[in-house]
């Protein structure tokens, strides 16, 4: 998939993340970028063409998707954390997590699709989580949600296939976002370099983007007895990779 002269729309474009990935996608040349937000008024961005969107909205995603039948790279990255556990948290609050980064992101996916094959298949980029493949004291909801989304991720890899479109995950653990406030003192990553290194996999057409030494980590023990991972410092929040 290359960047230059694409169309691309971002999903919670407004800051992080979001935010670096449309300055990326501008930078490489893309012909067009949608900048998409809950409160479009937040959007700060030189050079983006900005579009209201709540994405468990079912008519605002339509509408973004009626306005937006040029696109050729959807990205999937907005969502939320509530910290949020399952056992003693309202049952609302995981649901409003499944809501946005399971069915939001669904709801969006289904809605361009259409677009995606009508020029010429394009790619669709997941934000998904370290937490797709773990789960850490006090973030419950969002892990199973994240996990939710990346097995959404694989799916969707599989029926649009025929289509041609591109489907890529980016995992990450601890980038420079306001929802990482609490833990600068760690070295967070700039969100300029997660962009990069999503857009680079992007180009190369990868399956899947490992941001992050912590990630890999996590993924590689995937393969190992789960009683090497979930020790009992690690239940008490001690973590250390």
């Amino acid at each position: 998939m290359k960047i230059a002269g694409s169309v691309a729309l971002v999903t919670g474009a407004n800051r992080g993340i979001g935010r670096a990935l449309a300055a990326g996608l501008l930078e490489r040349g893309a012909a067009k970028v949608y900048a998409a937000a809950r409160t479009p008024s937040s959007v700060d961005l030189p050079g983006v063409e900005v579009v209201p969107l709540d994405i468990t909205d079912p008519a605002q995603v339509a509408a973004a998707a009626e306005l937006a039948q040029d696109v050729t790279i959807l990205v999937n990255n907005a969502g939320i954390s509530t910290g949020t556990a399952l056992l003693t948290s309202p049952e609302a609050d995981i649901r409003r997590e499944m809501e946005v980064n399971l069915f939001g992101s669904l709801g969006v996916t289904r809605a361009f699709a259409p677009a995606l094959v009508r020029n010429g298949g394009g790619a669709i980029v997941n934000v998904l989580s370290a937490l797709s493949w773990y789960a850490y004291p006090g973030n419950g909801a969002y892990a199973v949600s994240k996990a939710a989304e990346w097995g959404m991720n694989n799916a969707l890899r599989l029926e649009l296939f025929e289509q041609g479109t591109q489907v890529t995950g980016v995992h990450l653990a601890m980038a420079d976002t306001d929802m990482m406030a609490d833990f600068k003192h760690l070295g967070l990553m700039p969100t300029s370099q997660v962009a990069a290194l999503t857009l680079d996999g992007v180009e190369a057409g990868s399956m899947e983007v490992v941001v992050d030494d912590i990630t890999a980590w996590v993924k590689a023990s995937l393969a190992k007895d789960p009683a090497e991972f979930y020790t009992p410092e690690f239940a008490k929040g001690q973590f250390s990779a």
